[in-house]
């Protein structure tokens, strides 16, 4: 059963929010090792990633929650830099929103971790990103929703369809069979969009 992240934070939780009084890189640690593997697109294993920092997995749980609690994390950090990124190499311009969502969109379908771990767990990996009590879609919600105009009294729902776009091209394959296309998300990004100009 999946722990709800919003209401119970772990150490590590605690600490990448800024709010741990332990400033020890214990947990810090765990999570950057963990990430390392994710990006080098390697399974997740929490034995191993006890042993690589020298504790038991008692311990490592105590840090991160669950091996699931970790995984999120994880991805939410990589999702956080690479939309960073995105917005700062599109400031401005009519386009701003669309070539943000979709270089996201990309960038998420072409990660190596994201592809083994959506090719080995699909079905449990859909469900931590898409449920709203592991808090990674609301935090990518909020995050889309920063995008759009503020005048809008809509942006919410707008930033929530938007957001179940980008999922539902992310799981095309464990959905309808079919392989994940990018491009095909485009027409609907700008239709969403139409009364958004940022």
């Amino acid at each position: 059963m999946t722990t709800d992240a919003s209401t119970t934070l772990t150490p590590l939780r605690r600490q990448l929010a800024g709010e741990a009084a332990d400033r020890s890189p214990a947990a810090l640690d765990a999570f950057l090792a963990a990430r390392r593997r994710f990006v080098a697109g390697e399974r997740l294993d929490m034995t191993a990633l006890a042993a690589e920092l020298g504790v038991n997995r008692v311990t490592l749980y105590r840090w991160v929650g669950s091996r699931e609690q970790l995984l999120v994390e994880v991805v939410w950090s990589l999702a956080r830099r690479t939309l960073d990124d995105l917005i700062a190499a599109h400031p401005r311009g009519a386009d701003r929103q669309v070539r943000i969502l979709m270089g996201f969109l990309e960038a998420t379908l072409s990660h190596p971790g994201m592809q083994r771990w959506l090719g080995e767990e699909g079905e449990s990996a859909m469900r931590l990103l898409t449920r709203h009590d592991t808090d990674f879609q609301p935090r990518l919600i909020a995050a889309v929703e920063s995008l759009l105009d503020p005048d809008d009294p809509d942006r919410h729902e707008v930033a929530y369809a938007l957001v179940r776009v980008i999922e539902s091209y992310t799981y095309l394959d464990l959905i309808t069979g079919e392989p994940p296309e990018a491009e095909r998300a485009e027409p609907i990004f700008r239709r969403l969009l139409q009364s958004q100009r940022a």
